[in-house]
């Protein structure tokens, strides 16, 4: 296993071995998502395009809990295809947490606390079938040991960007060459393969080394070369520098299979997401910005004010998925989107009147990637977060970035400075709040959808929108990524029998 992990991916397998492939018994992959929806729907998605190319192949997925399934889990899990299962772990107890606990803390305890409701499912597949894969994401890793102990090979699946990965891979190196709080470093760190990122930029988590959260995501990121493989939710044409980077053949450093971008292009559409796309039916092509700061995303009550009136002040038609502020954490919605009370309640007085007709709000969710791929749709004010963004690629839309928390930030600095898709607003240096003022809304808003800077960002979205569907089309690089790891398991099954 070790001599395979060093291995660079095989290629495709020709016609006639994918025929063999085709006639073994079924092999099962089964895959542990850690919580949040941005977690499970690109692990989801990956699961569709493994089973629906190779139907000799059928995935199981064990969802660690620590409550009831949301209704967001068993909508999405409701009518998926045959070759797909899953069970709901368990929920496991965390009350002993500091109310205060990070994600990250949340995400890795409750797979330290399933790991025995684990073993057991791993042991009662393997006496059934043969399991070729354990595919955890970025928060899963301490479930290698049981899947080792089984005789299960572990595997990686990594929902975020290239970049991402790239520094979780050198965060081990970075830890012990860095002595202060990264945010505190004056020159900008390089990540290989990436442009340099300034520490203050860094994903949420490691800006405070003293914090379990930290601890927890550098205790991950250490154990990911224990991997036999990470799959990433990416593709080359996006982010060449740093794929190419994590491709590079390594002693100990598994291989990196770049299979996106992976997105939910279903969902099931109430009647308030049904009467947002009649709305923008009646828009002219390409006129309407649409803001949305995903599952989790919430702005404060300052924030909100301010991004409404200046809204406002662009005179630009705009669709915005409105949620209740919270005045404490950027990810009060993290867990759930479902508000109470006047959805709109809080808006500034007036607001709702003066934009009828030119603004169109949703309460807390609309149909994404349907919005996206509306033809009245220009631009996309987001919160940065991957699947997002995925999304906005997939359709071609560019974007303002303004993150929020987690990667948001390293994103955001992707996106605006390295892949040129997106502008971002600024704050002002005397803002000490970081608070965007609403001229400065209505200034980057103006430039998206109707400035020089909006085109050129349009063009280059366009390019990467076509590369996008190439990437996962009939012999597209991601496709032929995925058939790789298809075959990888499938010869367990052969060996196996």
């Amino acid at each position: 296993m070790k001599d395979e992990k060093k291995e660079a991916p095989s290629p495709l397998p020709s016609i006639s071995q994918q025929r063999e492939v085709a006639s073994w018994p079924q092999a099962v992959v089964a895959m542990m998502p850690t919580q949040g929806m941005g977690h499970l729907i690109p692990m989801l998605e990956f699961a569709k395009h493994l089973t629906h190319h190779h139907e000799h192949l059928a995935v199981k997925f064990l969802i660690p809990t620590d409550g009831p399934p949301s209704k967001a889990q068993t909508t999405v899990l409701k009518n998926l295809p045959k070759a797909i299962s899953h069970v709901f772990l368990p929920p496991v107890t965390l009350s002993d947490l500091p109310q205060d606990a990070k994600i990250e803390t949340i995400m890795s305890h409750t797979i330290l606390r399933s790991l025995n409701d684990l073993r057991r499912e791993l042991r009662s597949l393997t006496a059934s079938h043969t399991v070729a894969a354990l595919v955890v994401d970025l928060f899963g890793t301490d479930a290698f040991d049981v899947a080792k102990e089984v005789g299960v090979s572990p595997y990686v699946f990594f929902p975020s960007t290239s970049m991402c990965l790239s520094l979780f891979l050198h965060l081990p190196q970075l830890d012990k060459e860095v002595q202060c709080e990264y945010r505190e470093l004056v020159e900008p760190v390089k990540i290989p393969g990436c442009i340099p990122v300034h520490g203050k930029d860094f994903l949420d988590p490691v800006q405070d080394r003293k914090n379990e959260g930290y601890k927890w995501v550098l205790h991950h990121a250490n154990r990911y070369r224990e991997a036999d493989g990470i799959m990433e939710n990416s593709f080359l044409e996006l982010e060449p520098g740093a794929i190419k980077e994590l491709q590079k053949v390594e002693p100990g450093k598994p291989p990196v299979y770049p299979v996106g971008p992976l997105v939910n292009m279903e969902s099931t559409i109430n009647e308030s997401g049904s009467e947002c796309l009649r709305w923008l039916d009646e828009q002219p092509h390409g006129s309407v910005l649409f803001v949305c700061f995903g599952s989790g995303g919430t702005l404060s009550s300052a924030q909100t004010n301010e991004l409404a009136l200046g809204l406002e002040m662009s005179e630009q038609r705009f669709l915005w998925v409105v949620k209740s502020p919270n005045d404490k954490i950027a990810n009060a919605s993290y867990f759930s989107a479902d508000s109470d009370g006047d959805p709109f309640g809080f808006l500034p007085k007036g607001f709702v009147e003066r934009t009828k007709g030119r603004g169109f709000l949703v309460s807390s969710w609309a149909p994404q990637a349907q919005v996206l791929a509306h033809g009245s749709v220009g631009g996309f004010l987001s919160h940065c977060g991957w699947n997002s963004t995925l999304e906005s690629v997939v359709f071609g839309v560019p974007l303002i970035a303004w993150p929020l928390f987690a990667e948001q930030k390293m994103n955001a600095v992707m996106l605006t400075r390295d892949i040129k898709v997106a502008l971002r607003p600024n704050v002002r240096d005397n803002n000490s709040n970081g608070l965007v003022e609403r001229e400065e809304i209505a200034r980057v808003v103006k430039c998206l959808m109707e400035g020089e800077d909006g085109k050129r960002l349009r063009y280059r979205m366009k390019d990467l929108k076509d590369a996008a569907a190439k990437a996962l089309g009939e012999n597209g690089s991601s496709t032929n990524n995925i058939s790789q790891l298809a075959l990888k398991w499938t010869n367990k099954t052969s060996v196996a029998n």
